[in-house]
């Protein structure tokens, strides 16, 4: 039997536009934000769940726009002038919330974002209106920015999805592995990313590979799944 040999890849995740599939579930939110130049007063909220493809769309948003990326926990108010001297993605921002110093950062940078006459999108797993933040000036403003929503996966996204995180860890799955996964496993791509994961450790080593069988037993695993049946 020739020995199998364990290399543990790190993922290298693919987020360029051309990897970014597109179905009636994401197709709203990326026609809005292709529409940056002409977003009403020059912002944008891009709302998903965690592993939706916000961060993604942010990295298609920022090449076209030559905008620059940075958490909302990471501005700091002697940063603001630099970072207000073209388009800006803040990621996260509802992490923020309470967090007086960086509530006023943001806030700062809003104004003078959109006063230099640059666009701004910012990323969250929920709309303006459900974000507990303390500052009224910002919340006001926040609430007044277009929402663009990425919604739960259908089957052929999250296919794709899949299809990606293979393909970032550099795995070939048996050709029956996807069609399950789908079937069985959480319609979320935050499940999608876990189910991933595991199956890269598991395989490692295994002559087979990704297998249905062992994707089976993932889901088990992860407790994804209760049905012991055959299938």
């Amino acid at each position: 039997m020739a020995l199998q040999m364990k290399f543990d890849i790190p993922a290298r995740p693919a987020l360029g536009r051309g990897d970014f599939y597109v179905t009636h579930s994401n197709a709203v939110a990326l026609g809005l934000v292709d529409t940056w130049p002409n977003w009403p007063n020059g912002k944008l909220v891009l709302v998903g769940p965690s592993g939706s493809g916000k961060t993604h769309l942010a990295h298609v948003w920022c090449a076209e726009s030559g905008g620059r990326m940075i958490a909302a926990q990471d501005i700091r108010t002697d940063d603001v002038p630099n970072l207000a001297d073209g388009p800006i993605c803040v990621e996260d921002v509802e992490d923020i919330a309470g967090n007086t110093d960086a509530e006023e950062a943001l806030f700062h940078l809003h104004n003078l974002v959109l006063a230099n006459c640059h666009s701004m999108l910012l990323t969250a797993t929920r709309a303006p209106s459900a974000w507990p933040i303390q500052l009224p000036d910002l919340a006001s403003r926040m609430s007044g920015t277009t929402v663009a929503k990425l919604a739960t996966p259908d089957d052929i996204l999250l296919s794709a999805v899949l299809a990606k995180l293979f393909a970032d860890r550099q795995i070939v799955p048996m050709a029956d592995v996807i069609p399950y996964l789908v079937r069985w496993m959480p319609r979320s791509f935050e499940a999608a990313g876990q189910v991933v994961a595991h199956l890269d450790t598991e395989a490692l080593g295994t002559p087979k590979g990704v297998t249905r069988s062992l994707a089976r037993t993932a889901l088990a695993e992860l407790e994804f799944r209760e049905e012991t049946a055959s299938d």
